[in-house]
């Protein structure tokens, strides 16, 4: 059987984490997450790593071509695994990198109303160290403040705080634009503004491409 190549793209706060992670546990495939990688190659150093570590130390975004050569590793050792990447590709640059290893078969794209996203992420809080997130409103940490697992602090980012939402998302959109081009022969949309209420529709997608290992009540 051929390997399922996906791709998750959705604003910050969109609940591409969530869907990927039911996604990745419904069917089996790999969940790749770039903040995930970034941060493992921070851990453990080496060329990447130490570049990506100047930029975020002075609270830049790390630019393209860092995430995409991080990306890339990844995923040259991951050829016959079924995978789905989340937060990757951001940018056209990114796309066509990815087109130039693999083909894609399945671009989702999660189209949440801008008030919605605004206040989520107003109401995000994580835990740096292990990239944890917590939602005030809807899995907030049971000591209020304070990491579930370590008892360590929980930080606001700077680009959660209200202020800087609404240019984040417009950045995200300018961004996206052309990569929602690219994919548009493979790119299925989903609109609302509760990950519970979309996912069955992802979920009944996903089944036309590869046989679900739970039903979705499992969920």
């Amino acid at each position: 059987a051929a390997v399922l190549r996906a791709v998750v793209l959705g604003p910050p706060g969109s609940g591409k984490g969530t869907v990927c992670e039911r996604i990745a546990r419904s069917f089996g495939l790999q969940h790749l997450s770039s903040g995930q990688f970034l941060r493992e190659s921070l851990g453990r150093g080496g060329e990447v790593g130490v570049l990506a570590k100047q930029y975020l130390e002075r609270g830049l975004l790390v630019p393209d071509h860092v995430i995409t050569r991080v990306m890339m590793t990844e995923l040259e050792k991951r050829r016959a695994e079924h995978w789905l990447l989340d937060g990757f590709p951001r940018t056209l640059g990114q796309a066509e990198a990815l087109d130039r290893i693999c083909e894609l078969d399945l671009v989702i794209s999660l189209n949440i109303p801008f008030e919605t996203l605004k206040d989520r992420l107003s109401a995000r809080w994580i835990h740096p160290a292990s990239g944890r997130v917590y939602n005030m409103e809807f899995n907030p940490p049971h000591v209020h403040g304070i990491d579930d697992l370590t008892g360590e602090p929980l930080v606001q980012r700077e680009d959660d705080k209200p202020e800087a939402v609404a240019a984040r998302l417009r950045k995200y959109k300018d961004a996206a634009k052309p990569v929602i081009e690219l994919y548009k022969g493979i790119l299925h949309s989903f609109s609302g503004t509760e990950t519970n209420k979309i996912w069955p529709y992802v979920y009944a997608l996903l089944s036309t491409k590869i046989p679900p290992l739970h039903s979705e009540e499992e969920n």
